[in-house]
């Protein structure tokens, strides 16, 4: 175990000195982790690859973190509409049912489950700042220890 243990430690000190630095690491991370959160599933994926392109990031690392938060994605989408719906009420609320959409029209059903993913974009970006910004200062502060306890080691 111990063996493993080293090995591990080894391996993410490299990581780290791949021309990223411990705070860029974080932020990558942190990105990863807000963007899997999206309430729309299929999205992340792509958002993250295209930001992870256009800011130079870490492809590999911030697509590990969109893909290990993805049972989060799931289980936050009815938390997020609900708090888009109360904190963005355009209008009448109408609630969701078997029955309405049964006999609704197409582009009804449509509009309606725009409006709520529109709500529900809202309200996770205004969750998402914060917490990366929160993500981003904690994961530095963990990365710059794991790399000064792994710094001896490396040339080992």
């Amino acid at each position: 175990m111990s063996r493993f243990l080293d090995s591990t430690k080894r391996k993410t000190a490299v990581w780290l000195r791949q021309g990223i630095t411990p705070r860029r690491l974080a932020l990558t991370l942190s990105l990863g982790f807000a963007i899997g959160c999206l309430p729309v599933v299929g999205i992340p994926t792509a958002v993250c690859a295209g930001l992870a392109l256009l800011l130079r990031l870490n492809l590999p690392a911030i697509q590990a973190a969109n893909y290990a938060v993805m049972p989060l994605q799931i289980a936050l989408i009815v938390p997020f509409v609900r708090l888009g719906r109360w904190l963005f009420a355009f209008g009448p609320r109408q609630t969701l049912a078997a029955g309405t959409l049964l006999h609704s029209s197409p582009m009804a059903v449509v509009s309606q489950l725009g409006g709520m993913a529109g709500q529900a974009l809202l309200a996770w970006l205004l969750i998402a700042v914060p917490a990366v910004a929160l993500m981003t200062a904690m994961l530095t502060v963990v990365l710059r220890r794991v790399l000064a306890l792994a710094a001896p080691d490396v040339g080992a």
